[in-house]
């Protein structure tokens, strides 16, 4: 197999670790205070709306039906085409004293008179807050539960020091992602939460090919420190780690420039989690392992004893 990156020695990662954890120390507090302070900027998935269905003679225009909505005082209007290019799915914030039905035909009004073909109007239905109480209690616990799972399955595959270094750099993953879209005040809905899982999934696939070197290198290596067969096996999964980060980089750069405004949070969470999923599952989860005291010791396999092995030869 070519590798990217070529080296005959082994790159010290452990040395720089300390300066890794205050770095990341700060971006967590950073993201804590940001939380606490500016919350999240829920979309209509958390806060609930009114969802209206219109149907166009012809392919609608989605940015030029953003701008007259946004022109009109429906700015943050969620549109986007339902089933087929004709079929426009909009959804708008809730407003104080105003029915949906009103709201609707509102809204109709202005897509008839900025456009050249007939609208018709499909559906109205109203999402009340509750529905988004119930989303967001269910996103928590998505994650959460991933977070347990992943816990479980490291510590029964590999070493319960290794389990919780995966588990603290996905932990790390997720804060600072959310931090970022508390800080630049950008939209949280649904398909920023499936990215935010989707970067829970890439990290651990990164942290668990390293977890494995390192297990591998401790059976094999009987000399040297801890931290020198942690740097080791960093320095063999290196390449594969550049090579994997760098075309998922790539395919996300094009969604974020090219996707679009509907796709544009997924795009931006899946981005920065990939690139600090790459930095934590090096710097986080083994330096982690490496302050729990993890050892040789604890990932040799153990010794099976031999049937028989405990009795006397026959003279």
């Amino acid at each position: 197999m070519h590798e990217l990156i070529k080296t005959n020695k082994t790159l010290p990662f452990m040395r720089f670790r300390f300066g890794a954890w205050i770095i990341s120390g700060l971006l967590i507090l950073a993201s804590i205070v940001s939380l606490s302070v500016n919350q999240l900027n829920w979309g209509l998935d958390f806060t609930g709306g009114t969802v209206i269905e219109v149907g166009y003679e012809t392919s609608a225009d989605l940015p030029a039906i953003r701008k007259s909505l946004d022109a009109n005082g429906f700015g943050g209007a969620v549109v986007q085409n339902f089933g087929t290019q004709q079929d426009v799915l909009i959804r708008v914030e809730p407003q104080e004293g105003v029915k949906a039905q009103q709201l609707g035909n509102e809204i109709l009004s202005i897509l008839r008179s900025e456009s050249d073909g007939a609208v018709e109007m499909r559906r109205i239905e109203f999402v009340g807050p509750q529905v988004g109480d119930e989303l967001t209690e269910q996103g928590g616990l998505a994650m959460l539960t991933a977070l347990i799972c992943i816990l479980i399955y490291i510590a029964i595959r590999f070493e319960w020091r290794l389990a919780l270094g995966a588990v603290g750099a996905l932990a790390h993953d997720v804060i600072i992602t959310l931090g970022l879209f508390s800080v630049l005040g950008l939209e949280f809905d649904l398909t920023v939460l499936a990215a935010l899982l989707a970067v829970i999934g890439y990290s651990i696939n990164d942290t668990v090919v390293v977890c494995d070197r390192i297990r591998e290198n401790f059976r094999k290596y009987h000399k040297g420190t801890s931290e020198e067969t942690i740097d080791g096996a960093l320095t063999d999964t290196m390449s594969r780690t550049v090579i994997t980060s760098l075309t998922t980089v790539l395919v996300l750069t094009a969604l974020f420039l090219l996707g679009g405004q509907l796709i544009h949070g997924f795009a931006t969470a899946l981005l920065f989690g990939v690139v600090i999923g790459t930095y934590s599952s090096i710097y986080i989860a083994s330096s982690l392992a490496l302050a729990l005291g993890v050892s040789r010791e604890d990932l040799m396999p153990p010794e099976v004893e031999k049937e028989g092995e405990d009795l006397e030869p026959m003279p």
